[in-house]
């Protein structure tokens, strides 16, 4: 375990304990109506923390309006305009994401850092492998991770001066392996929690891969306090991505569904029959593990190491319940007949 330094962000403690979801609104900074819309969908869908863009004053309205549509922290996403920091402090915002070197002169850093100690306000530091400072490129010969957290540590020093500590950082890549590399080094050098994601990381399809395979190994070693998939879509099918990986990794509960690739043996709809169980179980917070089986070679004992699941047989299926075994199910009736069980456990 880090020594870990903890950081509040509204009602969310991130010292370990709990890896939080975060995203991002992808409407227009000055559609207030359609930021508000999309915030309040992407707390139903089970987002956690909400970034939001302010590029100018205009936009610092976003920050009460969301404040009043949803109960969730909201992170104010500024760039170089120190100004905009103390707007959005003003205003409410649970915390504010802005690098410290970017602001100008160094009574600006102290402006934001006086500012946001007074309203208890964290400061989230954001190095990307693109945005990288010219003497720390040309000192390490590109975007290493040596370079990059160099970087997220000189912004934190450029704050612990002014005695401001409440700090998050994130260090994020393109590239998974150097995103990876990264926070490792950075979990080694500091002790502030970390916001962790595959930064550009593409589609739905693609990113989704991509930030499975950096967000997850980390949280696996953990390293991470927070996290964001990236993805170039809809916003909230971030969170439902976010929500899945930690499923995966045994962070979050639910249910885990498992199912086997089906081979020449199977004898049933197999692959539309696990769809039709994994979209009816979506939104199911049952902690149990559900088995979705084609065949008797492995079926009947996977479905046994699960709470319950089914093997399938030559048109139809076996119902199991852990060891013991329920009934004898026609194709047809198998998706309804494992839900209803599901439903009484």
């Amino acid at each position: 375990m880090r020594n870990l330094h903890p950081v509040k962000v509204g009602q969310c403690l991130l010292d370990g304990s709990h890896i939080y979801i975060q995203s991002m609104l992808n409407t227009r900074s000055d559609d207030i109506d359609g930021s508000v819309r999309q915030a309040k969908q992407l707390a139903d869908a089970g987002c956690e923390i909400i970034r939001a863009a302010i590029p100018n004053m205009e936009a610092v309205q976003l920050i009460p309006a969301i404040k009043k549509a949803v109960s969730i922290p909201l992170v104010a996403d500024i760039h170089f305009n120190y100004k905009l920091a103390l707007a959005a402090a003003d205003a409410g915002v649970d915390k504010i994401r802005i690098n410290p070197g970017n602001i100008g002169a160094m009574e600006n850093v102290r402006a934001v850092a006086e500012k946001c100690l007074e309203k208890q306000i964290p400061i989230r530091i954001g190095v990307n492998s693109g945005s990288l400072e010219k003497e720390l490129l040309t000192k390490y010969g590109g975007p290493t991770p040596q370079a990059m957290v160099e970087s997220a540590l000189n912004h934190a020093k450029l704050l612990e001066q002014f005695d401001f500590h409440d700090i998050v950082i994130s260090i994020k890549s393109s590239d998974v392996q150097n995103m990876i590399a990264c926070y490792r080094l950075a979990a080694e050098s500091c002790h502030y929690p970390l916001h962790l994601g595959v930064t550009e990381a593409g589609t739905a399809r693609m990113g989704l891969i991509k930030s499975a395979a950096g967000i997850g190994s980390l949280l696996c070693d953990g390293i991470g306090e927070t996290i964001r998939v990236s993805l170039t879509a809809d916003p909230v099918e971030e969170i439902a991505a976010a929500r899945d990986i930690l499923k995966a990794i045994g962070k979050r509960g639910g249910v885990q569904l498992v199912s086997c690739p089906t081979c020449g043996r199977t004898r049933i709809d197999l692959i539309s029959t696990a769809k039709a169980v994994e979209d009816a179980l979506k939104d199911c917070e049952k902690n149990i593990k559900v088995a979705v089986m084609g065949c008797v070679v492995n079926g009947p004992g996977e479905a046994r190491e699960a709470d319950i699941g089914i093997a399938g047989g030559d048109g139809c299926a076996v119902l199991f319940k852990g060891e013991e075994i329920l009934r004898k199910v026609p194709e047809s009736e198998i998706v309804p007949a494992l839900l209803a069980e599901i439903e009484k456990l």
